[in-house]
């Protein structure tokens, strides 16, 4: 009997990694907490859109039907593609749907022997003959658990999902104060569209938060209730959305989506040469950056709202935050159905509604609808039922998760994470994640010591304060991916440079298809 490996969840990661783990002839086992498989696809407001261009993001070996002919697909398009890879690949089988992983824990050596390793898993094999994880595993029918006993743990259960992120207030200034309605964007995102629609009919709703998901429920209210009851929309920080992907004409993934992008980046573990290279092309650097960003505030006007980010584009994307902006959104506020209010530290509620920092009258209202964000930091901590891998897998509130390769914790035996961490392109990252993970299970490579996958983790570290600013702890590669790809290449002794004569490896664009299956 082969090994048996427990995935949890069956978004696209779980997907992935169930198929590569078939693939290698292990015995993989979903459970998968929802009635269905394609994680935060399953359910989402009516509006949503793909945000990456459909090139980038499909599976290397299951390309986009040609049906399809939009670059953006809708939620509906994009669910439909991930079931029918699923069932392409026979993949449904393997997954336990309506079971919950309520903890897992580690069963083999004591925390003390653990300590003393200087190789993953004390022999830096994936697997041991004296260690196992127990997962409880809840029934949500029967509401009957069960514990399995299994040779490997991947955690595939994502970071924008579950676990919402509620900011603090002060006593009597949260929502206990306001004599309205208050929600989480994922509260909203649940309901059918005609309910969602009637939901915010003739009231005036604030939503909080400036990224997708805000923005596209804005939208929402304000084609509910046009001028008569504006949406107002309350934002700490201005930030890069774009109209689309062709700033002044030229594709964007020409400016940040090729090997010679990547060079005019400090990159993690590059040598000296690569280092001064970087230096070297720092104006272009600024340049490319500067060029994007005339584009996006010339086109959407950004400076007649206000809305000129004071950090540069080059962030914005070092940081996995770009998006498309709904079309004609500014329209919306020029014509006042949104209204845009800037609190740059904090916001509160009374009676009436919201304070927002720096005005004495509040924001009147019916409904706030809080586009926030998830903690799914805390939704990984938590599914540990050892509070020494909850403090591993935590690592420090001021470094990003010390994950090596952004798969596995050098003190966490017989197990994986996939899917936490961000890319241009999810889906695309997330397969070499799962295909990587599939060849160490495979015994194609073995790992450094614990000491040098710490170390690599520093750089990465280092890397992602240095230019993605506040936002490192996303753990976003996405000016480095093909960097980053390289290491994984390497690690699986593939050819890193997947394109076909030197012009062509050099200024066009990777994506998923340059690494398909030979």
């Amino acid at each position: 009997m082969g090994k048996q490996v427990a995935i949890v969840g069956a978004g696209i990661s779980g997907l992935l990694a169930c198929k590569y783990t078939l693939s290698k002839r292990f015995q993989p086992i979903v459970f998968e907490s929802t009635s269905s498989i394609g994680g935060v696809w399953i359910k989402t407001v009516e509006s949503t859109k793909l945000q990456t261009p459909k090139p980038l993001y499909q599976f290397s070996d299951f390309p986009w039907p040609s049906s399809v002919e939009e670059d953006f697909p809708s939620q509906h398009q994009v669910l439909d593609y991930i079931q029918s890879y699923a069932q392409h690949f026979d993949l449904l089988k393997h997954i336990n749907f309506d079971t919950k992983v309520c903890g897992i824990e580690y069963e083999g050596a004591s925390e003390d022997e653990m300590q003393a390793w200087s190789h993953w898993g004390g022999t830096g094999e994936p697997f041991s003959s004296k260690g196992k994880w127990k997962v409880a595993v809840e029934d949500k029918h029967s509401r009957s658990t069960e514990v399995y006993l299994v040779d490997f743990v991947i955690l595939c259960i994502g970071r924008f999902s579950d676990v919402p992120n509620i900011p603090e207030f002060p006593f009597n200034k949260g929502p206990e104060a306001f004599h309205g309605e208050v929600i989480h964007s994922k509260d909203y995102a649940a309901m059918d569209y005609e309910r969602a629609r009637n939901f915010v009919k003739g009231k005036r709703v604030t939503v909080v938060g400036f990224q997708k998901s805000a923005l596209d429920i804005a939208m929402e209210c304000s084609n509910a209730n046009g001028i008569e009851h504006p949406c107002t929309v309350i934002y700490k920080t201005e930030h890069w959305t774009l109209p689309d992907y062709l700033p002044w004409g030229v594709p964007l993934t020409y400016l940040y989506v090729n090997r010679f992008s990547e060079l005019l980046i400090h990159k993690p573990g590059e040598g000296i040469l690569l280092d001064l290279l970087a230096t070297i092309l720092s104006p272009l650097r600024w340049g490319f950056s500067k060029f994007v960003e005339s584009y996006v505030t010339k086109k959407l006007g950004l400076a007649k709202y206000g809305m000129v980010p004071k950090h540069c584009f080059l962030q914005e994307i070092s940081s996995c935050l770009i998006s498309t902006i709904p079309e004609k959104f500014y329209d919306r506020v020029q014509e006042g159905s949104i209204i845009l209010k800037k609190s740059p530290s904090s916001f509160s509620f009374c009676q009436e509604g919201v304070l927002v920092e720096g005005e004495v009258s509040p924001v009147k209202t019916d409904l706030v609808i809080l586009a926030t964000g998830f903690r799914g930091d805390k939704k990984l901590k938590d599914i540990f039922v050892s509070p020494t891998f909850q403090d591993y897998i935590a690592g420090s509130p001021e470094a990003i998760l010390p994950l090596y390769r952004e798969c596995i914790h050098g003190r966490i035996p017989q197990l994986a994470v996939i899917g936490f961490s961000e890319s241009l392109s999810n889906l695309c990252t997330s397969e070499m994640r799962c295909r990587w993970v599939a060849e160490l299970l495979g015994g194609t490579f073995t790992l450094p010591s614990i000491k040098e996958m710490e170390k690599d983790v520093n750089e990465w570290d280092g890397f992602a304060k240095r230019y993605a600013g506040k936002y490192y702890r996303r753990s976003c590669n996405g000016t480095v991916h093909i960097w980053y790809n390289d290491q994984l290449c390497k690690d699986m002794g593939w050819n890193p440079k997947r394109k076909k004569g030197l012009f062509a490896e050099l200024f066009e664009p990777y994506g998923p298809l340059d690494y398909a299956p030979s």
